[in-house]
């Protein structure tokens, strides 16, 4: 059969062509965080330029998906429609919403030693957050960044060791929260849980910068 030349068109109105172009930017975005995980993996970038770029990247596909909120109500599904297999992407995207230098410790560089401006940071972060809950703030979208930034001072707080045991429960709550939708609220029962964790995260915070100037002082 000979080609006619005629282009195939997808739409026939504006609104349909809006929900193809929306699902464009959703695809595309997904490839670029798959991408991205594999250049920070095999160190083509370093640690500093991957979280500003993956963090980006985040935003702007928790914005894409309010865009295609009509026609996408399952991203799994989505990628499954479409075969894009990009395992990474959907861990980052879909499991914990934050950069693996977020999820896991990152090596610190030369000049990353900032002992007295970290704890401060992280000290600011844990009362920030704790903050918020005693103002009874239950959104997902009012909590996870809070959490976030949490976990990112602790990771650069460079007299914690990696596997500091308060973050573990932080992590897991910051993945639960990532499940939710924005609008979706905690319960009283997870809001009560989730200061508990905090707070006793905070005490372990300060014994362990304890031990480690103890154990300095004797050296």
């Amino acid at each position: 059969m000979e080609s006619t030349g005629e282009q195939v068109k997808l739409w026939s109105s504006r609104k349909e062509r809006e929900t193809y172009d929306n699902q464009a930017d959703l695809y595309a975005l997904i490839v670029c965080v798959e991408q991205l995980e594999k250049a920070y993996v095999r160190d083509v970038i370093s640690a500093a330029v991957y979280t500003e770029e993956c963090s980006k990247l985040i935003a702007q596909f928790k914005t894409a998906l309010g865009l295609v909120a009509e026609s996408v109500s399952d991203v799994k599904a989505f990628m499954a429609t479409y075969k894009l297999t990009c395992p990474a992407a959907a861990h980052r995207l879909l499991v914990t919403g934050v950069p693996a230098t977020v999820e896991h410790a990152a090596s610190r560089g030369p000049g990353s030693d900032n002992t007295p401006r970290q704890v401060a940071e992280a000290t600011k972060d844990f009362i920030t957050l704790s903050d918020a809950l005693k103002m009874d703030l239950r959104a997902a979208d009012s909590l996870h960044p809070l959490l976030s930034d949490l976990l990112q001072s602790l990771n650069n707080t460079s007299a914690l060791t990696p596997d500091f045991p308060g973050k573990e429960k932080l992590l897991a709550w910051l993945i639960e929260l990532n499940q939710m939708k924005a609008k979706d609220e905690l319960d009283a029962e997870q809001m009560r849980q989730l200061a508990f964790d905090v707070e006793n995260a905070f005490s372990e915070f300060y014994r362990s910068l304890s031990s480690t100037a103890s154990t300095s002082g004797q050296h």
